[in-house]
């Protein structure tokens, strides 16, 4: 598989919350994160924060991104595709949308959080939502390929809905509950990027979509 030089590196931005989370890494021991209280500052001082946290790496230096592309915060999710879709364009390089329950699922396989005994293991990973519904989007490992895979993609449900569906469910599974703390998971959002961009799959700026899950304002 490709592999970054030691001057290439990944970048994660992750804004679908009051907190930025801000990630860099060459997979070569070189890595450092930042998280940010920015709340609803995150829109006018995203751009400032970004260029200070790089350095002492520059632009030159970034090889590929990835990007929290929810569920989340509308507005905060929006502005980070928006960031992300234009330095991808600028740099004409990758830009890889990462669902923020597929990346919680991976924190969880690379802390050896599930039972592995019963493999393979689905991980139904919910989060709450507004207007009482609940984000629910089911993993498993993949260790051939992309670190995981999906088993029933990210959606909105009502929580009957969300009930029948784990007990559907035909494995074992293991049900986890979204941390509030979702900026925090930087590193995991890089992986799976990561692990796509080995593979080859370069994603164009304008492949990045945002997933909200929910209509702002119904």
């Amino acid at each position: 598989m490709k592999q970054l030089e030691s001057n290439q590196y990944g970048l994660s931005l992750h804004t679908n919350t009051p907190q930025l989370g801000l990630t860099i890494n060459n997979f070569a021991g070189d890595y450092r994160s930042q998280i940010l209280d920015l709340g609803r500052d995150i829109s006018s001082l995203l751009h400032q924060y970004l260029i200070d946290f790089i350095s002492p790496q520059t632009w030159s230096n970034i090889a590929f991104l990835a990007v929290a592309k929810g569920p989340g915060g509308f507005t905060g999710t929006r502005i980070g595709i928006v960031t992300a879709r234009t330095i991808s364009q600028q740099l004409n390089i990758p830009v890889y949308p990462i669902s923020n329950l597929a990346a919680i699922a991976h924190f969880y396989l690379n802390q050896s959080l599930i039972n592995k005994d019963n493999s393979p293991t689905l991980l139904a990973v919910e989060m709450k939502a507004v207007r009482g519904q609940i984000f629910g989007g089911i993993y498993q490992a993949d260790s051939q390929k992309f670190g995981i895979k999906t088993y029933l993609q990210d959606k909105a449900y009502t929580p009957e809905e969300w009930t029948e569906i784990l007990n559907k469910l035909p494995q074992n599974y293991q049900r986890i509950l979204s941390p509030e703390n979702l900026a925090h998971t930087g590193n995991n959002m890089l992986e799976l990027a990561y692990l796509q961009w080995q593979q080859g799959n370069f994603y164009n700026w304008s492949e990045c979509i945002p997933f909200y899950g929910q209509h702002p304002v119904q």
